[in-house]
């Protein structure tokens, strides 16, 4: 079964409660994720070699749901691992196989959830996950022209900022 399939046997209505439930911080941006279903609705799906793989990784309060692809016929050991699919093109997204661990172990609705959530990380249109692209490409590109002392003082700050992040949810 394809995500464009899934999407099809199913309405905005019966996952909007799923969703509130599978991540309750989504609320504010109910809107913008019915845009984005209907929107796939509307779309022609493109044939990929990836199958949507939907895992719960971790345990109690720190259990979580990962998303990711996987190459059905790999060629090269890197295919061979989980790749993340937040970047690819929705109508890539619409053409990938749901794996069979996957429906056996999320209902239906449960994957159109996490698929969405998944899709829309960077942003609810296409046009506003390219320019996130764009930005991660141009900040790469100018990082391999920076000499080695200029990456060691940008990896320090961020490393600093890391820090303090995980310091203050240590104090909570």
């Amino acid at each position: 079964m394809t995500f464009k399939q899934l999407l099809n046997a199913n309405t905005w209505p019966t996952i909007i409660p799923l969703f509130i439930e599978a991540y309750p911080d989504a609320k504010k941006d109910m809107v913008g994720y019915k845009a984005v279903f209907e929107r796939l609705k509307t779309m022609s799906p493109e044939s990929i070699d990836v199958s949507i793989v939907i895992t719960k990784e971790g345990n109690g309060d720190d259990a979580y749901i990962d998303v990711s692809g996987l190459h059905k016929y790999p060629k090269n050991k890197e295919e061979t691992y989980s790749q993340g699919i937040e970047f690819v093109s929705w109508r890539k997204w619409l053409g990938m196989d749901i794996s069979k661990e996957s429906l056996a172990n999320f209902s239906e609705l449960e994957i159109i959830v996490h698929c969405i959530y998944e899709m829309t990380f960077v942003g609810f249109t296409e046009e506003a996950i390219q320019e996130k692209i764009n930005e991660i490409e141009k900040s790469k590109k100018e990082r391999e022209l920076m000499t080695k002392e200029e990456s060691d003082a940008v990896t320090a700050s961020v490393e600093k900022i890391l820090s303090k992040w995980r310091d203050e949810e240590d104090s909570e």
